[in-house]
C-alpha cells in the first residue's frame, strides 16, 4: 500500500480540485460536493491502510463518534446557522493543527522528524508555524462563532491603543518562533501556542459585524494554512495539498468579499464596524417613513410588470426563504417578471444568501449578482427587499463621512416603490442609518419577514 499511496492521495487531490470548482457555481454545486465526499473516503482509506498506522481501536472509535456528532449536527442544524457553524469547524481545524504539532515536538521520533533536542529545522519551522496559525484560527474562530451567534455583542470591542498591542504581539510571535528553531525550548513552544491564542482573540475581537463575511472567509484560509503547515509535520502530501487548496482559495474569496466592500482587507482587519444598534425612530429631520401592510405590497406587486427582490439577513433569521419563493411564483403566474438580486457579502457569510435560496429551490437562472442586476432597478417597478439594510444604504455612495462610504450596494432607490421588510425602525449590522427608510417612493413593511411575506401571499390569493 506504502507504493500506491502517492498516487492514490494524487487522485483524491484532484476530486477536491474538482470539488472547488464545482462549488463555484449553483448549477455544478451538487457535483462539487460528491466530488469532494469521493475524494475525502479515498484519502481516509488510503491513510488508514498505510503501514504506519496503528492503533485502530482508537481510529475506529474517534470516526464512529465523530461521525455520529457530524450527522447529529448536519440533520438538526438550520440553514440560519450556517455561518456559526462554518465559524466553529474552522476552529476544531486549529484545535488539531495545535494538537499535532504538540505531539510531533514532545515525539519527533514517533514522526520522524529526529530525536528531543535535535529536532530537523525544516520541520520545527514547519511545526512552529502550523501551531501559531493554528492557535489563531482556533481562537478567532470561537469569536467569530459567539459573534454571530450572539453571544458575544457583534459592535466592534476596542481600546485605545489596541492597534500596536496587536502589532507588538505578532513581532513578538514572530520571535519566539526564531529562538524556538534555535533552542527547541518546550517553554517557548507553549509560549507561542498561548501568545498565539490571545492574538486569535484580540485580533477578532475589534472586527464588527458587518465584516463578518470577510472574517469568516479569512478563518477558512487560515485553518487551511494550519492544514498544511502539519501536512509537512506529519510528512502528509495530500494534507499538504489539500490546505494550500484551502487556503489559497480562502484568501482569495477574502479578496474577492473586500471588493464587494469597497474595502482593503487590511482596513477590515484595523478598522472592524458594526453592530446592532435597535432604535424604533419613525422619522428623520422633516421626512416620515411611511408604514405599510401586506394588503398594501400585494396590490402594489399585482399590478406591477417587473419586481427584484433583495434578500438579507432578515431573511435567514426569520427563515422566510420558502415562502418568499411561493410568493415569487405567484407573482410569475400573475405575469411578473420576476428576479433576485444578490450582494456579494449579503448575510453572514459569502455565499448565504445562495444557499438559502437554492434550498428553496429558486431557479438558478432567476438569481443575480450585484454587478448583473443594478442597472435593472431603474427599470423595475418594485424593489422588495428583506432586511438587506446596509447593502442597500444609499448613503455609501453619497455621504464620504459614512463607514460604508464608496462600499458597492444595490440600487434599490431607483425602482419606483421600494417595499422594506423590517422587524423594526432599527440600524443594520453596521450600525448605520438608512435615509432609504424616508424617501417618497419607500413603503416599510415592519414586521417579522416570514409573517409579512406569508400575510402578502394571502392578500396575493
Amino acid at each position: 500500500m506504502t507504493t500506491f499511496a502517492p498516487l492514490l492521495y494524487l487522485v483524491s487531490s484532484v476530486f477536491f480540485i474538482l470539488s472547488l470548482r464545482g462549488l463555484s457555481s449553483p448549477e455544478t454545486a451538487g457535483k462539487g460536493l460528491n466530488y469532494g465526499i469521493i475524494g475525502m473516503v479515498l484519502a481516509i482509506i488510503t491513510t488508514l491502510l498505510t503501514p504506519s498506522v496503528q492503533s485502530w481501536g482508537l481510529i475506529v472509535a474517534g470516526i464512529i463518534i465523530g461521525g455520529l456528532i457530524g450527522s447529529f449536527i448536519a440533520i438538526k442544524i438550520q440553514m440560519t446557522a450556517l455561518p456559526q457553524l462554518v465559524a466553529a469547524f474552522h476552529s476544531l481545524v486549529g484545535l488539531a493543527a495545535v494538537f499535532v504539532a504538540a505531539a510531533a515536538f514532545h515525539n519527533p521520533v514517533a514522526y520522524n522528524i529526529g530525536t528531543p533536542g535535535q529536532i530537523h529545522l525544516a520541520s520545527l519551522i514547519e511545526m512552529a508555524l502550523g501551531v501559531a496559525i493554528g492557535a489563531i484560527t482556533f481562537t478567532g474562530s470561537i469569536i467569530a462563532w459567539g459573534k454571530l451567534q450572539g453571544v458575544i455583542p457583534g459592535k466592534p470591542v476596542q481600546f485605545s491603543g489596541q492597534n500596536f498591542v496587536n502589532a507588538g504581539l505578532g513581532l513578538l510571535l514572530v520571535g519566539l518562533i526564531v529562538v524556538l528553531c534555535f533552542t527547541e525550548s518546550i517553554f517557548v513552544f507553549w509560549m507561542i501556542v498561548l501568545l498565539a491564542l490571545a492574538l486569535g482573540v484580540l485580533l477578532i475581537i475589534p472586527i464588527g459585524g458587518a465584516d463578518m463575511p470577510v472574517i469568516v472567509s479569512m478563518l477558512n484560509s487560515y485553518s487551511g494554512w494550519a492544514a498544511a503547515g502539519i501536512g509537512f509535520t506529519l510528512q502528509n502530501n495530500l494534507l499538504i495539498i489539500t490546505g494550500a487548496l484551502v487556503g489559497a482559495s480562502g484568501a482569495i474569496l477574502s479578496y474577492i468579499m473586500c471588493k464587494g466592500m469597497n474595502r482593503s482587507f487590511l482596513s477590515v482587519v484595523l478598522g472592524g464596524f458594526g453592530g446592532e444598534q435597535q432604535v424604533n425612530a419613525f422619522s428623520s429631520g422633516d421626512k416620515t417613513a411611511k408604514i405599510g401592510s401586506a394588503e398594501d405590497a400585494a396590490f402594489i406587486m399585482k399590478n406591477a410588470a417587473r419586481v427584484i427582490i433583495v434578500p438579507g439577513y432578515g431573511m435567514a433569521v426569520a427563515q422566510a426563504q420558502h415562502v418568499v419563493r411561493e410568493m415569487a411564483d405567484m407573482l410569475k403566474h400573475a405575469g411578473v417578471d420576476v428576479k433576485y438580486a444578490i450582494h456579494p457579502v449579503a448575510g453572514r457569510m459569502p455565499g448565504h444568501m445562495n444557499v438559502l435560496l437554492a434550498e428553496a429551490n429558486v431557479p438558478y437562472d432567476e438569481v443575480f449578482e450585484l454587478e448583473d442586476i443594478n442597472r435593472d432597478f431603474a427599470q423595475a417597478d418594485v424593489a422588495y427587499v428583506i432586511g438587506a439594510n446596509d447593502i442597500t444604504n444609499p448613503a455609501a455612495k453619497t455621504d464620504s463621512s459614512s463607514p460604508i462610504y464608496g462600499m458597492p450596494v444595490l440600487d434599490v432607490e431607483k425602482a419606483k416603490t421600494v417595499l422594506f421588510v423590517k422587524r423594526s425602525m432599527g440600524s443594520g449590522y453596521a450600525g448605520i442609518d438608512n435615509p432609504l427608510f424616508f424617501e417618497d417612493n419607500t413603503l416599510m413593511l415592519l414586521g417579522d419577514a416570514k409573517k409579512m411575506t406569508e400575510d402578502i401571499v394571502k392578500a396575493l390569493e
